[in-house]
């Protein structure tokens, strides 16, 4: 065995090729990573770009940065703090992609900017899409976005300004300018040569628009039947089955659910006239749905729109309310229990168990609770299926309710050897956990139906209910079958 491997060794070490492709195929065992370390930001880079910005090295900083894609150097940038984040951007100046601005969450974004050097922020507008300029000054003051606008050709400049005149989270913010359209009777041929004539196509297109004189949508064809097809065949004769346009007002979500219903790939855009005036792609829309979801899961946990880099004072005004309301709550749920004070006094053990009612129900409560939210904001809870899901959780929740109450009674018997308490926490526990399924559905559908957002009041509103209930049926039940 040795003098064979000696033989390998000694034949690979002769012919330059066998050795590279032997150092290749070792390659991967020596570089294997996780998956979370091929795709997650090295830990210490933070540290070492702010050290780099302590000192002021701007090619050590730019050195540490410079084979990062654009998203990563946005997640280091949201891993700082607010002053060092700020000497970052000051000391890579202008050679701060540009595509950065574009990754970063919001909060981040306006330090960054506020952060950049005008000029440097003007030749960075300059180089991204009309699009991205948008997302980008938006959310500036008048003096600063008329700085940036000023910098840019005439022809973007107006395209940004016509954006800004939609309604923030409208299909006019989060459109693309730039597409490529076609009169339905072109040919293959022609519309080749039309693309292979011009060298200002958009990055990234799916479908051409086809168009009527009028300058309205009538079709998608796809690059991929053009590309595949001879150059005789008609675009009309390529085009998709369906194709839904999209109203520049058309608020970001509905857009959003409408490319997930019907898996799109893009849509048109048209203004109040019908005309044509641009198109979202599948990227654009799933990146707004997935700023729903996260904004719904947020609100479901009363945290508001904040970011990790929300400083302290920030946070602690975005939570406060909900926190207040939640202290009303737990006030009302407390004086259910000072109206069974004596009752308490006289069975000690009612003190130690009933927080295992209310905490069971609150629980069932939230679970039931995440899944009705969702089911609203993707449309799947409507008046055809709401009376069979409400009698569903029903259901669970006196399921759940009988099996739980069970094992809290067997719990009691071993604990205090009443059997009369434990027939109480049980029938308690299955009265609670019915109410919490309810309260978890037919409260997010009440308050969508008045017009409130379910994600964002349902919580409190159900925490209420199952503290309450869970009090009131444990005490009440122990107060008249106990003494």
């Amino acid at each position: 065995m040795t003098d064979a491997g000696n033989d390998r060794k000694t034949d690979a070490e002769d012919d330059p090729r066998e050795a590279e492709q032997t150092a290749r195929q070792a390659e991967p065992a020596e570089e294997s990573e996780s998956w979370e370390d091929e795709w997650s930001l090295d830990p210490t880079l933070p540290a070492r770009a702010a050290a780099a910005a302590a000192e002021r090295d701007h090619i050590g900083l730019k050195r540490l940065i410079e084979d990062l894609h654009a998203a990563d150097v946005a997640d280091l940038l949201e891993q700082l703090g607010h002053d060092m984040r700020e000497a970052v951007v000051q000391v890579l100046g202008a050679d701060l992609d540009p595509e950065v601005l574009s990754e970063l969450d919001d909060d981040v974004r306006d330090d960054v900017l506020a952060a950049m050097d005008p000029e440097h922020l003007a030749r960075a507008a300059r180089e991204l899409d009309a699009d991205d300029v948008v997302y980008l000054i938006e959310d500036l003051d008048e003096d600063q976005q008329q700085n940036v606008l000023e910098a840019l050709e005439p022809v973007d400049r107006t395209a940004v300004q016509q954006a800004l005149n939609y309604p923030e989270y409208t299909a006019g913010r989060m459109m693309r300018r730039d597409f490529v359209a076609a009169p339905p009777h072109w040919t293959v041929g022609q519309m080749i040569d039309h693309m292979r004539a011009h060298d200002d196509l958009p990055d990234a297109f799916h479908d051409v628009v086809l168009v009527d004189p009028a300058l309205k949508p009538v079709g998608l064809a796809p690059l991929s039947r053009i590309m595949g097809s001879g150059r005789d065949r008609v675009l009309r004769d390529l085009q998709r089955d369906q194709m839904e346009i999209i109203d520049a007002t058309e608020p970001q979500a509905d857009v959003a659910y409408g490319f997930n219903q019907y898996h799109m790939a893009s849509a048109p855009v048209v203004d109040e006239a019908g005309r044509l005036v641009g198109v979202i792609l599948m990227e654009d829309a799933m990146e707004a749905l997935d700023e729903e979801a996260e904004e719904d899961l947020k609100r479901l946990s009363g945290v508001g729109d904040e970011s990790l880099s929300d400083k302290v004072w920030e946070i602690t005004k975005l939570r406060f309310p909900w926190l207040a309301v939640n202290l009303g709550t737990a006030i009302l749920a407390s004086m259910v229990i000072s109206q069974f004070d004596a009752t308490i006094a006289q069975i000690v053990a009612l003190a130690v168990l009933m927080p295992i009612v209310a905490s069971m129900g609150g629980n069932a409560a939230t679970q039931t609770l995440a899944v009705a939210v969702r089911a609203l904001a993707t449309r799947d809870l409507t008046a055809a299926n709401m009376r069979r899901l409400v009698t569903r959780e029903t259901v669970v929740g006196f399921t759940n309710g009988v099996i739980f109450a069970v094992m809290v009674a067997v719990v009691e018997v071993i604990w205090y050897g009443d059997y009369k308490l434990a027939a109480v926490i049980g029938v308690a526990m299955v009265i609670n956990m019915v109410a919490a399924g309810l309260a978890g559905i037919l409260i997010p559908i009440a308050l969508d139906r008045a017009g409130a957002d379910p994600a964002l009041a349902s919580g409190t509103f159900v925490t209420t209910v199952t503290d309450v209930v869970g009090f009131f049926s444990f005490l009440g039940l122990a107060g008249m079958v106990l003494l």
